[in-house]
């Protein structure tokens, strides 16, 4: 679950598939681990229907619960 987490800290927000396919782990686990995550409200999650290439493509979607990523660096509009 911790390497899920980290995941999605560095990442930002990613489908199920998406995370099993880049961390390794099977998507059966995955989608257990997250389940548990988002259960104890570390994990946000929705469904998500994508369309690519005219190919519907649905799955879960999740990201850390309440986590700011970090400016990029490079100019800033003044506000």
């Amino acid at each position: 679950m911790h390497e899920i987490l980290q995941y999605l800290k560095q990442h930002g927000e990613r489908l199920d598939s998406e995370i099993a396919n880049d961390t390794g782990i099977p998507l059966a686990k995955v989608r257990l681990d997250v389940s548990s995550l988002a259960a104890s409200g570390e994990l946000i999650m929705c469904h998500s229907i994508r369309f690519e290439k005219g190919k519907k493509s649905e799955g879960m979607l999740y990201r850390v619960a309440g986590y700011i990523p970090p400016l990029s660096p490079g100019r800033k509009p003044k506000a």
